[in-house]
């Protein structure tokens, strides 16, 4: 007989109890939060306004950026609010919409990443067909695609998570509503239809990482058999980056779900939370702009534009 009971709202985790603390996590997390906003809205701003880079993957690329800024709204915002506001409570309706968003973004984010590693696998090892394979619809099917069975999968995690009948009390051990420290608090027998959803989204993730490491592979020996040291060079500044976002997407996201279980969350725990959540959003627009050269390239005349612009302005308004 479990002792099962009525949620209305949810206590996340706090970094801690001491006021000063609250305030630094709160400066802290406003600093990552608008750095992440900058980068990936000037990835999305210098692509839309540099028409060399109206392609295939950089079309990919702002799909990605805009994930990352989702990714960085849903979690970090509520968690600055609360420590500025000294609480750790979400509403329901509030740990639902963390969820659904948070499992969106992750799906759709796997899915593009997926499709970026194709679309380099097909630029690179068949070169001839690059064109007629990915021209302009079939990169929008590809992406709606990604987006809207994103819908469906967050639909049913979400569905499935807040079936459960609650039995733990409210308190979910982290500063987010996750769905593996929300089946925590279900009662041991209401828990089973997301215990096989996780299962076979662990499948669904093993399959698209298998995908994408297949493509590098035949990716990687057509381009050691590339003669030009430039085409090298060329061919790596565009995977590499690439290789290294799934990386880090795939490896901080098994550390956090497939370390041991735990009865209490430690701050390493936390911190491991923090880099796989808050992390990997930040670091995609700094990576893709240190290793590709015609996003930097992209950057700069955008940069140099701006300041352009702002040196003009003083002299534009005193002539009038």
């Amino acid at each position: 007989m479990f002792n099962r009971t009525i949620v209305t709202e949810f206590l996340l985790l706090g970094f801690s109890d001491i006021r000063e603390l609250q305030i630094l996590q709160f400066v802290v997390f406003l600093m990552i939060y608008l750095a992440g906003l900058m980068w990936n809205l000037l990835i999305i701003t210098a692509i839309a306004l540099n028409c060399h880079l109206h392609t295939p993957m950089y079309f990919f690329l702002v799909n990605l950026s805009i994930l990352d800024l989702g990714f960085i709204s849903i979690t970090i915002p509520k968690s600055m609010s609360n420590s500025l506001m000294n609480t750790r409570v979400i509403s329901y309706s509030g740990c639902v919409t963390q969820v659904f968003l948070f499992m969106f973004l992750g799906s759709v984010d796997l899915s593009i990443l997926t499709v970026m590693a194709y679309d380099r696998y097909v630029a690179i090892c068949q070169p001839l067909h690059y064109e007629r394979v990915m021209n302009r619809r079939a990169c929008v099917q590809m992406a709606a695609s990604a987006w809207i069975s994103g819908i469906l999968y967050s639909a049913l995690h979400t569905g499935n998570t807040f079936a459960i009948s609650v039995c733990g009390g409210n308190r979910v051990d982290q500063f987010f509503c996750d769905i593996p420290h929300l089946l925590k608090l279900a009662c041991s027998d209401s828990d089973l239809s997301e215990t096989v959803a996780i299962v076979f989204s662990a499948c669904l993730v093993l399959s698209c990482f298998v995908f994408i490491m297949v493509s590098y592979v035949q990716i990687f020996k057509t381009v050691l058999r590339i003669p030009s040291e430039q085409g090298w060079h060329k061919a790596f500044s565009t995977c590499l980056p690439h290789l290294i976002v799934v990386s880090l997407f795939i490896f901080t996201a098994m550390f956090a779900y497939l370390k041991p279980s735990s009865s209490s969350t430690s701050r390493l725990d936390l911190m491991l939370d923090v880099l796989y959540a808050v992390v990997p959003p930040i670091l995609n627009p700094i990576i893709y702009s240190l290793r590709n050269k015609e996003i930097k390239v992209a950057l700069r005349k955008l940069i140099e534009w701006r300041l352009f612009i702002t040196n003009k302005m003083p002299i534009f308004l005193f002539c009038f």
